[in-house]
């Protein structure tokens, strides 16, 4: 309890009766269920995903009154029907501004330091994409090695701005000391990236995967979310005729495929902290951006149940086991008969992650670029 009084103290509780409709929430939906930061703090002992927002956006150099974008998201996301009953859920309200906006980063370090700490999954409704950083070194203060994963139109690496909303991949990736172990960005368009940029992500081992590649094959990228720590989505990366708010692009995942990435973060048994940023409510038409994060976080309780049906890689009999050879090393892919889902045995006999595609390539004889990648790592 000591825990969670601290925590309050960044918070500022919400009112359900300014979220809702005249009528209140309906029987079976969200805003009857979730237990929420109104009067008194919840108790999480129950909750399995824990839901906070934060409007800091002076990272992205915008002045004035905080973001309400958590709050419109709630106004829709409450009023969606909770089907997962084997997965709870708690929302301790939103995180009070700082000083500054990195008051506001250590706000959100410790908060999600706390609640990671008590194995929750920490979802973040943001707020400007820095804020990834705060969410970064909750994991960076307890000297984690991490990967994370980042779902963004752009590579924020613009050293030549003066916004850290368009330059905190910086710090992220090469302050030191640096607890990033692996680095994945998904859903980069070409025309916002140099060249030389994917060529020096490349030389760090990190791995960047462009939209058009990650629509034909989508299905790749749940081992890439799978083996993630820190899961952070930047508005920009949904197409802005399902996300109107999106200034930055036409172009991008559209709202299925965005609701499918999110599955996959919930199906993650490492995905830890979630981060869902960069949604300027004043931008979006008759309430579309906010409907469509509603609905991400929808599938992520979908993958959040889904997942929790994985038995343990060390429970053989819930996995099929193949047994392979590709260019003169022997390997094991296992199956799991309960979500479909494959891992491969690397040489120093561990398991990491892996898709159906990877099995196929090994069993062809051809090495598989995860495998490859993977490797060069070590």
């Amino acid at each position: 309890m000591s825990d969670q009084l601290n925590i309050a103290d960044f918070l500022s509780p919400l009112n359900l009766a300014e979220l809702s409709d005249d009528e209140g929430y309906k029987d079976g939906q969200m805003g009857r269920v979730i237990a929420v930061y109104e009067d008194e703090f919840p108790d999480l002992g129950r909750a399995h995903i824990v839901l906070v927002g934060i409007g800091e956006q002076r990272g992205a150099g915008i002045i004035g009154p905080e973001s309400g974008a958590a709050n419109a998201v709630r106004r829709e996301f409450f009023k969606s029907f909770y089907w997962h009953t084997d997965v709870g859920i708690a929302d301790i309200g939103n995180i009070k501004p700082g000083a500054s906006y990195t008051d506001s980063y250590a706000a959100l370090r410790l908060i999600v330091s706390e609640l990671t700490d008590l194995g929750k999954l920490v979802v973040i409704l943001g707020g400007s994409h820095d804020l990834t950083i705060g969410q970064y070194q909750a994991y960076a203060g307890k000297r984690r090695l991490i990967d994370a994963c980042n779902v963004d139109a752009m590579i924020d690496l613009n050293v030549d701005s003066p916004f850290p909303h368009e330059n905190f991949l910086m710090d992220m990736l090469t302050g030191e000391p640096n607890y990033i172990r692996h680095y994945n960005h998904i859903g980069f368009q070409s025309y916002f990236v140099h060249p030389r940029m994917l060529e020096t992500m490349d030389k760090l081992r990190f791995d960047c995967y462009r939209v058009g590649h990650v629509k034909e094959n989508i299905e790749e990228m749940e081992p890439v979310i799978r083996n993630s720590d820190l899961f952070s989505f930047d508005i920009s990366a949904i197409a802005s005729s399902y996300a109107p708010s999106n200034k930055v692009t036409p172009n991008g995942f559209n709202g299925e495929e965005a609701c499918i990435l999110m599955r996959y973060a919930g199906m993650s048994p490492s995905v830890s902290s979630i981060g869902i940023y960069g949604y300027q409510p004043q931008d979006d038409i008759h309430g579309q951006t906010a409907k469509q994060v509603s609905h991400m976080l929808w599938y992520l309780i979908d993958g959040q149940s889904r997942g929790t049906r994985e038995a343990a890689l060390t429970d053989r009999d819930m996995f099929t086991e193949y047994h392979t050879a590709f260019a003169e090393v022997d390997t094991t892919f296992l199956q799991s008969r309960r979500t479909g889902r494959w891992w491969m045995q690397m040489p120093d006999q561990k398991f990491i992650a892996c898709s159906y595609k990877d099995y196929l390539l090994a069993s062809s004889n051809e090495i598989p670029e995860r495998w490859l990648r993977a490797q060069e790592r070590n």
